[in-house]
């Protein structure tokens, strides 16, 4: 089938549209420069979608769809499994990719937790010797997390915790009654639980409607008080003009020539068609695994192992956060009477990192997240009190079923059970990657990845430490577990690498063209026009959620752009 060529030529092309497709578009267009945006998913608009839409208006009252993973009313469209899109493992590993396609990405259901890097984390190595340092100090990122927050906007305190920066904080909500009983035992256990800090609004910002608590945030905003790519970063560039988006775009390669990222090429999941269109910059921004994929699938006798990967790098020192959960029933919280918990669709409080690794058996820090409360009950929410009838009373009670019996359970056990996740740091081994798989493509000929990973014993460690801890604050309140310590063999409850959708480092910076991708402002060592702007620059993954340093680090990196065009460098 013949190619067709685009005959207009863009100052700058992106691919992906999320956080940091989003914030490149944001800054680029403002600029002045002419840009194009490709994105694999198809358009969204938050304001079209079930923000309000009751359960029983669904046959599937809200269940989970292939599509749509976290529930029907959840917006996020893409997966962990996606047809026609596969990927594979090497034996005896696990990854579980996720991707989002859609308008926007991931930026459209994620939680919004919204954390600093601390200047600890840009220097990890030389307190612990692991891993990398980055390029990069706190001090130069910190204005650009000061720009970000006065953009996005976000809540939260500022509190003196060492390498837990504050920012430019709104006003945080009230906790709830159980997140009130969770920091009363976690201040008796000397554990900080503090404001969360989120990226939800909670007064009137630039031309945004403050929060009005429905708790419906995983549904994306429709009065775009919450922060998502589409409602944030992108209007303003559609309003210039100067941002054109091609939505279903499956981008194949980076197209080279004579030392230059010339454009892309890419397959339009609608006709079937391959296009190219041409640009004198080129960002990636399609997410960590699938920016390294389109690397290693752009080949030339130049870059004979993919494009800009000189150094063998790309695709090596994947990352993603080490997670487990913990839950129980605290009885001082049973046959309560209603009362309000309106707020955020998420925490009011979290704990971040408080101890000092050099005297634990792990090298890096863990937050701690937490739930519960009287929101809608469901599968979930009955079979934790189904366990703990089972395992605390005489007998195997089955909680449930219809009528009188199903209703006074509900009342009884409703909003009794609180649950904690821990988010922590894994180390970056060169080990942990993605490649080509040699015999996979996905549904448009494309080559796909195959991934290897696992965990560490300092991995392992971290989590059993955040079992224990998660399980002594439960009976510092006078809770019952749900279920017992995961074991040695069960990896104390690890979650799969992938699981926790925080993947980062395939692209790495660095000041050695030999060791990295990108230097310090995401511009690969090798084509001086290419740039990668979203979590695969990232050379560690500290326990706070990276989107926050992705936005930071592609409002840099197009400050960068402009600056050098400018000077005639691009």
């Amino acid at each position: 089938m013949q190619i067709k060529q685009s005959t207009k030529e863009y100052d700058v092309c992106i691919v992906g549209s999320g956080a940091g497709g989003g914030m490149a578009a944001h800054e680029l267009t403002k600029a002045g420069l002419d840009v194009l945006m490709l994105e694999a998913g198809g358009w969204f608009d938050s304001q079209d979608f079930a923000m309000f839409t009751w359960p029983y208006e669904s046959p599937r009252r809200g269940a989970s769809t292939p599509e749509q993973p976290f529930g029907e009313f959840d917006a996020c469209f893409g997966g962990w499994d996606i047809e026609g899109e596969p990927y594979s493992t090497t034996p005896g590993t696990t990854f579980n990719w996720f991707r989002g396609r859609m308008l926007g990405g991931r930026t459209n259901h994620w939680g919004r937790i919204s954390l600093r890097f601390g200047p600890d984390d840009f220097k990890a190595r030389s307190k612990d010797g692991l891993g990398d340092n980055w390029p990069i100090t706190y001090e130069e990122i910190s204005p650009y997390y000061d720009r970000v927050d006065r953009l996005v906007g976000v809540f939260g305190t500022n509190e003196d915790i060492p390498n837990e920066p504050g920012g430019i904080f709104m006003k945080p909500p009230e906790p709830r009654c159980y997140e009130h009983l969770i920091k009363d035992a976690c201040d008796k256990m000397e554990i900080p639980a503090i404001p969360s800090r989120l990226s939800i609004i909670t007064e009137s910002h630039n031309g945004r409607a403050a929060c009005h608590y429905c708790g419906q945030c995983n549904r994306s905003c429709a009065t775009h008080s919450n922060f998502s790519s589409p409602s944030v970063l992108l209007p303003p560039g559609l309003d210039s003009g100067r941002l054109e988006i091609i939505n279903n775009a499956m981008v194949r390669e980076v197209t080279y020539s004579d030392g230059k990222a010339t454009g892309v090429s890419y397959v339009n999941k609608v006709d079937s068609q391959e296009y190219k269109v041409k640009a004198n910059v080129v960002i990636l921004a399609a997410s960590a695994c699938e920016s390294a994929r389109l690397l290693l699938n752009s080949k030339s006798s130049d870059f004979p192992d993919g494009l800009a990967n000189s150094s063998g790098v790309v695709g090596k020192y994947l990352m993603d956060s080490t997670g487990t959960s913990v839950a129980g029933l605290i009885p001082k919280m049973m046959d309560m009477p209603a009362h309000n918990e309106d707020g955020v669709g998420g925490m009011h409080l979290y704990i971040p990192w408080w101890l000092d690794n050099s005297k634990l058996d792990f090298p890096r820090g863990y937050h701690v997240e937490m739930w519960g409360g009287r929101g809608m009950p469901g599968y979930g929410f009955m079979g934790g009190i189904q366990n703990y009838n089972a395992m605390f009373q005489d007998g195997p009670k089955r909680s449930g079923g219809y009528g009188k019996g199903l209703k006074e359970d509900y009342r009884k056990y409703y909003g009794s059970v609180v649950g904690f996740s821990g988010r922590g740091e894994g180390i970056a081994y060169e080990d942990n990657y993605c490649e080509i798989d040699p015999n996979g493509v996905d549904k448009w000929g494309i080559p796909t990845l195959r991934f290897n990973y696992n965990w560490s014993d300092h991995e392992y460690n971290q989590v059993k430490h955040m079992q224990e801890t998660l399980r002594s604050v439960i009976d510092e309140m006078g809770g019952h577990l749900l279920w017992d310590m995961p074991s040695k063999e069960d990896g104390y409850g690890i979650t799969n690498p992938g699981q926790i959708i925080h993947e980062v480092g395939t692209t790495r910076m660095g000041d050695d063209p030999n060791t990295s991708v990108l230097n310090k402002y995401c511009q690969a060592h090798d084509v001086d026009n290419l740039f990668v702007v979203d979590g695969g620059s990232f050379v560690s993954q500290p326990h706070k959620n990276p989107t926050w340093t992705i936005l930071a680090l592609s409002m840099r990196a197009s400050e960068y752009i402009v600056d050098q065009k400018n000077r005639g460098n691009l």
